[in-house]
């Protein structure tokens, strides 16, 4: 009986061993190559040292920081903007934001706590009934607004929230610019995209130095507390005691509140992939002035970035002299200085004083409410819509900016006047 079972499983298996030769042997002339491919593709997702035996990265910093190369940048680089203000800065927040405007950039537009709903509201409303806004889809406001006192760290949460909300809502911008209701250009953004497009990105102009002078005494020892952290009504910093020694685990820089940032910096001071942001940030929430040192301290601290630090703001501010304190209203009378400096930008300036209708006409040839006109304009009237915004027309205003912009990145290339 056993034999008649062995006889009866026999033939099957014979034709089964017959069939699996013949597609083994097809096998090995159309599919050989393939599967030898998938295999190695498998190996391939395995972590390198499998196959290479090549040793990894010791510590996570190091490994974010190997990220992939990204992919090729466009030639023409692009802005991202927060434009804030406070109580009655309406409407020059909304001359200065058209004076700006292009739409290759991102732009996001703040009214502090301060500001009444009405003009919050109105700002919001602006916006959504722009034409052009809608259609490039570019200008953000911050709805909710936040408290924000200039000598305290609110300031620098508001500047924080901004880039936080840039970073989300576009991966196309390459620095961050930080300017206020009273700043405006001397160039044209046409001017800035042009002068900028040779720039390694990776730069920041920040103007700093580590020689505290009187801000030693006056403004790194003190204590404060910011009422804006905790209170819905606008109040001025309160001191307590003790003093504080300096620190010594960082070295304080101080210097401009406003700056020009590489995104990958501005990643860094979001993201923090290492804490010394973080560390910084709570350091300066009792820090008198900290919008004047937070970001100072941060790059001047890190090698990888003190390397990329450009010691200039862009800007032509007329400061008291000493000590520094509080700029001086620039009027019809300081044109010519303004022009001589190269800079990007001037502050700071009373609500239509005429040296801004000076500025429109002469540097910016804008015509009153309108944008200032670019290679992007069309339509009728001009600059009703936007024609081609790859299309760049730089003016003189190119040949001042980049004037200064060469000679500032020809000195931080050779680290001069750098973190010291």
């Amino acid at each position: 009986m056993g034999s008649a079972v062995e006889k009866k499983w026999l033939v099957p298996l014979v034709i089964s061993s017959v069939i699996c030769i013949f597609l083994l042997a097809t096998s090995l002339n159309s599919g050989l190559v393939s599967s030898r491919n998938a295999i190695n593709s498998i190996f391939s997702l395995l972590p390198s040292r499998v196959v290479t035996n090549q040793s990894s990265p010791a510590f996570a910093e190091t490994i974010i920081s190997q990220s992939p190369p990204p992919p090729p940048l466009p030639a023409i680089p692009r802005f991202a903007y927060l434009i804030s203000g406070s109580k009655g800065d309406l409407e020059k927040l909304w001359r200065t934001l058209k004076a700006l405007y292009h739409p290759l950039n991102q732009y996001v537009l703040h009214l502090d706590l301060e500001s009444p709903v009405a003009e919050r509201l109105e700002l919001a409303s602006r916006v959504d009934n722009e034409t052009l806004f809608n259609t490039v889809g570019n200008v953000f406001v911050i709805k909710k607004a936040n408290m924000v006192t200039y000598r305290g760290p609110t300031m620098v949460a508001n500047t924080l929230h901004a880039c936080a909300i840039l970073l989300r809502r576009s991966k196309d911008w390459d620095w961050f610019i930080n300017l206020s209701a009273s700043d405006y250009p001397l160039v044209t953004q046409d001017d800035l995209l042009h002068t900028f497009s040779t720039l390694n990105r990776n730069l920041n102009f920040i103007e700093h130095t580590s020689q505290l002078g009187w801000k030693e005494e006056k403004r790194a020892m003190p204590l404060i507390l910011d009422p804006g952290l905790y209170s819905s009504k606008k109040q001025d910093v309160f001191w307590v005691t003790p003093k504080r020694t300096l620190p010594t685990a960082f070295k304080l820089f101080t210097g401009s509140a406003w700056m020009v940032l590489s995104r990958w910096f501005v990643e860094y001071c979001v993201w923090g992939w290492d804490n010394l942001p973080r560390t910084l940030l709570m350091y300066y929430t009792n820090f008198v002035s900290s919008p004047e040192g937070y970001f100072h301290t941060v790059i001047c601290n890190e090698p990888e970035f003190a390397k990329t630090a450009v010691n200039h703001d862009l800007h032509y501010i007329s400061w008291d002299i000493p000590p520094k304190q509080h700029p001086h209203t620039l009027n019809i009378n300081d044109t010519n200085k303004m022009i001589a400096s190269g800079a990007a930008f001037a502050r700071k300036f009373r609500h239509d004083d005429p040296v801004l209708d000076r500025i429109d006409k002469e540097l910016l040839h804008r015509r009153k409410d309108s944008f200032t006109p670019g290679g992007w304009c069309a339509g009728k009237p001009k600059c009703s819509r936007v024609g081609n915004p790859n299309k760049i027309k730089p003016g003189p205003g190119a040949d001042r900016l980049r004037h200064l912009v060469s000679r500032l990145a020809l000195t931080a290339k050779f680290g001069q006047n750098q973190c010291k």
